[in-house]
């Protein structure tokens, strides 16, 4: 009788048993961003808000705060990218926003890159920077500038580097999140 327990809950060594199915490849398409999509770019933002120190903001965005976002950009004629899945699924997004309001700086942009928590480490956010940028040069824009957090952000330090964006600065506490002090890196990188 134990014997035949002992069959039944037999496994074959992994090397013999049937191959698995072969994994769906991990594909996108970068496109403009739409209105629909709006839902799905303020929850992958949201995510990083209560999870991380990548954003300073401490509160949710609601989708009326991106809608108004969505059209000052659409305005302003500035890059506002997505990565989207072949089911449609929102992965990451990409956009640049006016460094500062004055006029003077119209030419300059800081650049915000996030991805969705099942999009990292898959070479989304290096397809995006590139789309961003090219798109950016498309536009007129002459100089990105990329605000870092100075802790928990070394791969995107990293990937601003492999771009050619060069550090031109360090500000040390000035967020207060979590309980903690927190830094940023500046970074720049020229567009002509």
């Amino acid at each position: 009788m134990l014997e035949e327990e002992y069959e039944t809950r037999r496994r074959l060594p992994p090397h013999l048993r049937k191959p698995a199915e072969p994994e769906t490849p991990f594909a996108y398409e970068i496109r403009e961003a739409r209105p629909a999509d709006l839902p799905h770019i303020r929850e992958i933002y949201n995510y990083y808000v209560t999870n991380s120190t990548v954003t300073f903001d401490e509160d949710t965005t609601t989708l009326k705060e991106w809608k108004s976002k969505y059209a000052y950009l659409r305005k302003l004629g500035m890059p506002f990218l997505v990565a989207e899945s072949p089911n449609e699924q929102i992965l990451g997004y990409a956009l640049v926003t006016p460094w500062k309001q004055k006029k003077a700086y119209r030419f300059t942009v800081e650049n915000s890159i996030y991805l969705g928590q099942a999009s990292a480490g898959k070479g989304l956010g290096t397809a995006l920077m590139r789309a961003l940028v090219d798109a950016s040069k498309q536009a007129g824009l002459k100089e990105m500038i990329a605000v870092i957090a100075d802790r928990g952000a070394e791969a995107s330090i990293a990937m601003h580097e492999r771009f050619g964006f060069k550090e031109i600065g360090r500000m040390g506490h000035v967020g207060f999140k979590f309980g903690r002090w927190l830094g940023t890196v500046l970074m720049q990188k020229s567009l002509k």
